[in-house]
């Protein structure tokens, strides 16, 4: 098949979250299994136009109002694809638009004002990039609202009675990253879409009063899904639907959620370049060192009995920060004060977050944290933490859990989202389980869910060890989810 991605970011060009690293990850592994992958992303300011190749001729794409001319299309091959099977990847070129600093927004404009002008131009500029190389794809993939009106275009411009050849057979798939992020603005914007206020209605912009791009999307592509099996379900009521539910339960005959993977390659303990000695589920001596560089690596007494419980999150309300480090301390001050362990966190994100957390480390001699970002550091928490904490208030895919049961590590997670679909709970009578998971999110729930592992760390030693080495031996990688997008692309074309 012929697949095109069209995407706001991919790695290692444009991220800002997980998005890019399943496009980039996806469209590889499509083209080892024989796919002809293309991907398609807007060249932000900091994209080096001078490593990439400039394909020639002026561009113009009709817009509302007249042509929309643009600077130029870029291209390149995608690392980690093989001249056999390449992913070529194209960048739209429009400084206006896009020769800006930041990709949906900066710290002084946190989202641009112009962003439903700026990812509308991209999606019908992405099609107007086919005709232009003569390449017209089996399926459009678009992922997340801004490239949602991608199927719109296709649906009432481009595949519509009497059209020419070209898009008449392509169908298009819409994968939602994050419900909570809809691209929602005034509908004066609309106007410049050129599509005519009957699609405004027909296509499902309309949000009281505003303009959805996500929601146009959902009504508009063939196929929807999400990143996980129990997000999609989630996402059809209320309390997770984030107002879109009922356009999901409308849609569900053609919805479904696929488990996103991780790279293999970038986070293995048998080749982690980042952590001190690689091991394995047959030698795990490399953990027992990894933990003790880790206590090392953040002032903490070097102790391998003491259990160490991770985090490396953003500190925003998503990820359960307030009942973690919220009013009367938290959570976690009770954790650290109450319970025989030793907490480290590496993050960023709201500053009044990241003040309490500053100042916890600076209270507590059990609990270190570091504000920023590292992926030296991150690698370590993964290998060398015992437990890893993720109190998410929704997850629809999640990847750090993903990552500690592969090194070995016990996640401690909210019954939610993709983490339902990666985490066994732990089962006392049994010793079956890979995890240890609760339902409500509060101070209190995390605070007993954390001492019922530290609790099995202490007098179920035997059942930890049989943990971590169940986690280690599950396949979490790209060729499993990749292969259930083919029989979706499929599904979808007959």
């Amino acid at each position: 098949m012929k697949i095109l991605m069209v995407s706001s970011e991919a790695v290692p060009w444009a991220k800002t979250g997980g998005l890019a690293d399943m496009v980039s990850a996806l469209s590889i592994s499509l083209a080892k299994l024989g796919h002809d992958v293309r991907v398609v992303i807007p060249r932000y300011y900091p994209i080096d136009r001078s490593v990439l190749k400039l394909l020639p001729g002026a561009m113009g794409t009709p817009m509302g109002g007249g042509i929309e001319e643009w600077s130029a299309i870029y291209a390149t091959d995608m690392p980690g694809t093989t001249k056999k099977n390449p992913v070529k990847v194209y960048f739209i070129d429009h400084e206006i638009f896009f020769g800006r600093d930041g990709i949906y927004g900066s710290p002084t404009e946190t989202d641009f004002i112009d962003n439903s002008r700026r990812f509308t131009f991209f999606c019908r500029a992405s099609l107007q990039l086919c005709r232009k190389i003569k390449w017209y794809p089996d399926v459009l993939h678009a992922h997340d609202w801004p490239a949602a009106v991608a199927p719109v275009y296709l649906k009432f411009a481009e595949r519509v009675p009497g059209s020419k050849a070209g898009f008449k057979k392509t169908v298009s798939i819409l994968t939602i990253h994050n419900l909570g992020y809809q691209g929602i603005y005034h509908k004066d914007n609309f106007d410049y879409a050129g599509l005519g206020w009957d699609v405004f209605y027909n296509a499902g912009f309309e949000d009281w009063s505003m303009l959805n791009m996500l929601k146009a999307g959902l009504y508009s592509a063939d196929k929807i899904n999400t990143v996980s099996p129990n997000y999609a379900e989630e996402t059809k009521v209320q309390a997770h639907g984030f107002r879109l539910d009922g356009v999901l339960r409308y849609r569900s005959a053609d919805y479904c959620g696929i488990l996103n993977g991780i790279d293999t390659n970038v986070w293995n303990p048998a080749k982690d370049k980042y952590i001190p000695e690689t091991y394995s589920v047959k030698n795990m001596e490399g953990k027992a060192k990894a933990k003790e560089a880790l206590q090392k690596e953040f002032g903490l007494p070097k102790n391998p009995d003491v259990p160490v419980i991770g985090m490396v999150t953003r500190l925003t309300d998503q990820k359960g920060v307030g009942d973690l480090f919220g009013p009367t301390y938290g959570s976690a001050w009770s954790i650290c004060r109450d319970m025989d362990v030793q907490m480290v966190l590496l993050g960023s994100g709201e500053h009044w977050c990241e003040s309490e957390i500053s100042s916890l480390s600076s209270r507590l001699s059990n609990f270190k944290a570091k504000i920023g970002y590292s992926e030296k550091t991150s690698h370590l928490i993964e290998a060398g933490s015992d437990f890893f904490l993720m109190p998410s208030r929704y997850e629809p895919c999640g990847l750090n859990q993903m990552y500690s049961l592969v090194y070995g590590t016990l996640p401690i997670v909210r019954r939610t989202g993709g983490l339902v679909d990666t985490v066994e709970n732990y089962n006392e009578k049994t010793g079956a389980g890979t995890g240890f998971m609760f339902d409500q999110l509060n101070p209190s729930s995390i605070y007993n869910t954390v001492g019922w592992a530290v609790w099995a760390w202490y007098n179920k030693r035997k059942d930890i060890e049989k943990m971590k080495k169940r986690g280690m031996t599950q396949d979490f990688s790209w060729e499993t989810s990749a292969q259930k997008y083919v029989e979706l692309y499929e599904k979808t074309l007959a």
